[in-house]
């Protein structure tokens, strides 16, 4: 693949014999041309990843909502004692008010002292609808840990023709009307924290997002010490990362109270570059990702957790989440799911670590002696020294 600023060439150069595929490509409509990114200057190009944002696993919701069979309570149970033993500490468990088993869940925490550490920060998702809300705030009310109450809409231009049926303004009035009812039926709540989500962030023009965006922090009063978490998700990936990249840094830069907004990010994987969206969002000013342990979700998937974390890992980068057992993790998440995880996943695939060419065998067999020679020459254990990891050809 080639950078141009077309994206067709009439003029093929001579080496490249390929021809018209025939399919309907004209249909398509160039992500430039669907969504304006107002940004003039990039900083995120040259920035370098240096230390993990905070992880937010939403398996339990988002990832539970794509399963042909959703998981029952002990399911749900042993998931959420998985990621509490590798060190989440925050996780979205549900939508109690879309779901009798999401209610039930969040009852159980509160039920269960001992099932939450009181670390922990419990998210709960709602829809900007009072009821919806009211159920949502029931549900967590007596809960000990600290809470989220994590409100969404949809701002893009066809969810509000098609779907919604709202204008701009009427349905900015509809999200503030959310963010209000969030407001005064949370009033008591000990230790609670809010979150909005403009849904289809990615297609929203940015003028419009910004505006209901600061609108909301506004009315929820964001100071440094209580932030608000503003969730920015790629709902439906359309583009490339690097417009992503823009779509963050243009609102990290532009955002009023930026000090008090957690920025954080939501990518899905339609397009196969929900890893690379993520990292690159990280470089653009996000402080939080949601996803999935494995990358499960619907269509092709949220982004995957473990191959985020463990891309930061095999940077000398701590990804702050443990996953030094991930034969564990993944045998409890394919239980779980009831999904087998792909045999080539980077990290936990049944054949990452297995090379069937010959001189890819070679030149592995020849790293792991180099290692353990050079372990012993410095008098070390092998599991202690520099990782040096010699690549097949």
């Amino acid at each position: 693949m080639t950078s141009t600023t077309s994206t067709t060439s009439s003029v093929s150069p001579t080496w490249n014999r390929q021809r018209p595929s025939g399919m309907p490509s004209h249909r398509y409509r160039d992500a430039y041309d669907r969504v304006d990114v107002p940004l003039a200057e990039r900083d995120w190009p040259t920035r370098r990843l240096t230390a993990a944002p905070l992880w937010v696993p939403v398996d339990l919701r988002d990832g539970n909502q794509a399963l042909a069979e959703p998981m029952d309570p002990a399911r749900k149970r042993r998931f959420f004692e998985l990621l509490v033993a590798m060190g989440y500490k925050e996780i979205e468990v549900g939508y109690p008010s879309a779901s009798q088993t999401d209610f039930d869940f969040v009852r159980l925490l509160v039920s269960s002292a001992d099932l939450a550490p009181p670390d922990v920060t419990i998210v709960v998702f709602t829809p900007a609808r009072r009821d919806l809300i009211a159920r949502t705030v029931e549900s967590v009310r007596g809960l000990r840990n600290p809470v989220v109450i994590h409100l969404y809409t949809a701002t893009a231009p066809t969810w509000r023709d098609v779907v919604l049926g709202h204008s701009q303004a009427s349905l900015k009035e509809l999200v503030l009307a959310g963010a209000r009812d969030v407001l005064e039926l949370s009033d008591g709540l000990p230790d609670v924290r809010f979150e909005f989500s403009p849904e289809v962030f990615n297609l929203t023009e940015p003028d419009f997002v910004l505006d209901v965006c600061d609108a909301v922090t506004d009315l929820w009063d964001a100071t440094p010490e209580r932030p608000v978490i503003l969730n920015l998700p790629a709902t439906v990936e359309i583009a490339t990362p690097n417009v992503y990249a823009d779509q963050i840094e243009h609102m990290h830069k532009s955002l009023a109270r930026r000090d008090s907004v957690i920025l954080s990010v939501h990518p899905h994987n339609d397009r196969g570059t929900g890893i690379a969206c993520a990292e690159l969002a990280v470089l653009a000013g996000a402080q939080r990702v949601e996803g999935c342990v494995f990358g499960n979700g619907e269509r092709t998937g949220n982004v995957d957790i473990a191959t985020l974390a463990l891309n930061l890992h095999a940077q000398g980068i701590d990804p702050m989440i443990d996953f030094s057992d991930i034969d564990e993790i993944r045998r409890t998440v394919e239980h779980c799911n009831r999904i087998e995880v792909h045999p080539r996943h980077p990290y936990v695939g049944d054949l990452v670590h297995t090379a069937f060419s010959g001189t890819h065998q070679d030149a592995i067999r020849k790293g792991f002696a180099e290692h353990r020679a050079r372990a012993a020459e410095l008098g070390k254990p092998a599991s202690e020294i520099e990782w040096r990891g010699a690549l097949p050809p």
